[in-house]
């Protein structure tokens, strides 16, 4: 009867952490699971899996991304990153039976650990697979003979990369001192990938594998001390435990996952990431809302702020009551990383600027350091293709997304839109979009953003968004006479039934030669002028 109560209560805790795990990312963060699913293109062809297996770790990486995939269903995603940690915390707890019956607590460990390190946010999925099935691997060959790992270890190596080590070291750990030998046959084996099977990769990226870790040649501290807990834990479940630790580990438990949310995933880092995942989804209200109780003050943020207030027709009004960047603060400039120049895709695709919009999204799929593609930037270049009529190149987009499980149907679609001008131009976004593009060629010049929102309002009156954009740049740049000089188009095509607030204050600030008391806009020149060397 006391066996089955104590069976209950571990049942019931592994459960409760499933559904924390669940809730954690599902409802606190699944602005984090599309930013991981973004950035891969899992296709489900023979080749893609070919040229995985092709290097070190190959598989853990396969099976990694193919459950990132799943991600593009928030709450699927959620599930399986429940499901992983209570695998986990079950490895854990076994690694604990081996030699002792007590310290169930501790297998509880490893996972808040990995939750602290998955909020480093370029720690791949490959590296959860790998730690997984290096532990499980163990507990299945436990018994099997030391000969065997002649075999299996290089096997191992190749399968998981270098979290084979956590395979040795727990055959060590358990087998003692005969097993000496193993560590210097994985070693060897790492030698010879980094001499003759892999010339070209640096000798870190070898002995820690880059498959683990988004950017080349950096990792996090984490990732090695997770196994060695799990290595620790076998060797300490040797002692007695006493029934007094019990209350002792719970609260070493909670500071242990206080620490872990709190230190892992920095406020302003993960707003960032939120803002842009709410673009993604065109969710403009949630995107103002959260803006008003608090808002990082960067130029990404302006960005993402101002597209909101744009698409919802508040930009005129309120732009000012939120923090403005400076003269970035509508569209950034081309900076080559993972995720800034996003949302000024975004506003270019909104605007009608189609070569922009695909310019800044191929620069954004090419800056990914692990040189994957990225499923929402080839969506998007493919649509910028058909719109600009470049079927060829939008069909081998199309192709790709064929083999991908959630773009597949996406993919279908459009692919019957090709050279169909009549079915392009009827479409609600496509069909739109041709007519707010640009009509002629000119050369881009970021630093008259002014004046290519002005064309691109002229080739098309009705595109309020524009307009809107090309009065914002101007109170941006400071430039309050070329705003007074076309603001009579405000009132001509804007479609306002009143000036708006925003123009009103700066209005009262022309006026008034600056000295207009309250005025947000009198503010950001201030500041403006601060900063400005």
């Amino acid at each position: 009867m006391k066996h089955c109560s104590q069976l209950y209560i571990k049942v019931g805790l592994s459960l409760l952490m499933g559904l924390a795990v669940f809730l954690f990312w599902g409802w606190g963060y699944p602005h984090a699971l599309s930013y991981q699913e973004q950035y891969q293109l899992f296709l489900w062809s023979g080749d893609y899996l070919r040229d995985a297996l092709r290097i070190p770790g190959g598989m853990a990486a396969w099976l990694g991304e193919w459950l990132v995939q799943f991600y593009y269903v928030e709450w699927l995603g959620a599930l399986l990153l429940a499901l992983l940690f209570v695998g986990l915390q079950q490895l854990s707890a076994a690694l604990l039976r081996l030699k002792g019956k007590g310290w169930y607590a501790w297998s509880f460990f490893p996972p808040v650990l990995l939750l602290w390190l998955l909020g480093d946010e370029s720690v791949l999925m490959a590296y959860v697979v790998a730690l997984l099935l290096s532990t499980a691997l163990f507990l299945l060959l436990r018994r099997a003979p030391a000969l065997a790992d002649v075999i299996v270890i290089p096997i191992a190596y190749w399968l998981f990369g270098p979290m084979a080590w956590l395979y040795v070291a727990l055959r060590v750990a358990d087998g003692g001192w005969r097993r000496w030998w193993m560590p210097l046959l994985l070693l060897a084996m790492q030698g010879v990938a980094y001499g003759w099977l892999l010339p070209e990769w640096q000798l870190y990226s070898v002995l820690t594998g880059w498959v683990y870790y988004r950017i080349p040649l950096h990792g996090h501290a984490l990732m090695w001390v997770i196994p060695l807990v799990m290595v620790a834990m076998m060797l300490l479940s040797r002692l007695s435990h006493q029934k007094w630790m019990w209350p002792v580990e719970a609260g070493m438990l909670v500071a242990l996952a206080f620490l872990s949310v709190n230190g892992g995933y920095e406020r302003e880092k993960y707003e960032l990431i939120r803002q842009d995942y709410l673009v993604r989804h065109e969710r403009w209200s949630e995107i103002i809302d959260r803006a008003e109780k608090y808002q990082v003050q960067t130029p990404f943020s302006s960005v993402c702020v101002n597209l909101a207030l744009a698409e919802k027709r508040q930009l005129a009004d309120r732009m000012f009551d939120f923090y403005q960047s400076g003269p970035d603060a509508l569209v950034m400039g081309r900076i080559r990383d993972l995720t800034s120049m996003l949302p000024s895709a975004e506003v270019f695709w909104r605007l009608g600027m189609v070569n922009s919009a695909q310019r800044y999204m191929f620069d954004t799929q090419e800056s990914i350091l692990n040189a994957k593609r990225s499923g929402r930037c080839t969506q998007r270049i493919a649509e910028c293709m058909i719109v600009n009529g470049h079927y060829q190149t939008a069909r081998k987009q199309l192709d790709l997304l064929s083999k991908t499980l959630f773009y597949r149907g996406w993919a279908k679609e459009a692919k019957a839109c090709l050279g169909d001008e009549a079915k392009i131009n009827a479409h609600p976004v496509w069909g739109r979009q041709r007519q707010l593009r640009y009509k002629s060629d000119f050369l881009f010049s970021y630093g008259e953003m002014d004046k290519m929102l002005g064309q691109l309002f002229i080739g098309n009156t009705d595109n309020k968004m524009a307009l809107d954009y090309m009065l914002a740049q101007m109170l941006l740049n400071g430039n309050v006479q070329a705003f007074s000089q076309y603001l009579p188009w405000a009132q001509r095509y804007g479609g306002y039934s009143a000036m708006p607030l925003g123009y009103q204050d700066v209005v009262r600030c022309i006026q008034s030669n600056g000295k207009a008391d309250g005025s947000p806009y009198m503010d950001y020149i201030k500041r403006l002028q601060h900063t400005q060397p």
